[in-house]
């Protein structure tokens, strides 16, 4: 599966819905003061209905992902008939929350799984924001697409016969 950002497909909704959190300095928490981005990414691949998010994590200041949060919001049976051959704790590891096994992340990562896992994906406005971003994606993706001119099949015209005098 391939996931792209969602401002890939609507900036103007990335810009104006990506959650993001600031810690400030002086709490006795195990991730640092610092604004903290979640952005969102999709899959991009046709006729896909994998219904999960891919949540890249950024801090800024800092360079690359802090974590990657893979989320998906169906039950595990859900993911059992998707993922067909997967084994169980594939399924529930797409089920979700966890880190995402194939990204980079830092120390931090644990602390913000338990983060999204504990405040972010409990507050219903911010889960039904990331359906709806699923459902405008897949929309996008999965709509058909014209070839370009040069590679649309040809139709033969109708020629009109020639007048012979």
């Amino acid at each position: 599966m391939a996931f792209a950002p969602l401002g890939e497909f609507f900036p103007e909704v990335a810009d104006r819905e990506t959650r993001s959190v600031t810690v400030p300095a002086g709490l006795d928490l195990p991730i640092p003061p610092g604004d903290y981005a979640f952005m969102e990414m999709y899959c991009n691949e046709r006729r896909c209905d994998c219904r999960r998010v891919l949540l890249y994590v950024i801090r800024r200041g800092r360079d690359g992902p802090q974590a990657v949060i893979t989320w998906g919001w169906e039950d595990v049976g859900f993911y059992q008939n998707w993922l067909k051959h997967g084994t169980r704790s594939d399924t529930i590891r797409m089920k979700g929350p966890a880190l995402n096994p194939g990204s980079a992340f830092t120390k931090l990562a644990p602390y913000l799984l338990e983060f999204v896992r504990d405040v972010l994906l409990t507050d219903s406005d911010y889960v039904e924001r990331i359906k709806r971003h699923y459902r405008m994606v897949r929309q996008k993706v999965d709509q058909p697409r014209l070839l370009p001119r040069s590679r649309r099949p040809i139709k033969p015209r109708k020629r009109k016969p020639k007048k012979r005098p």
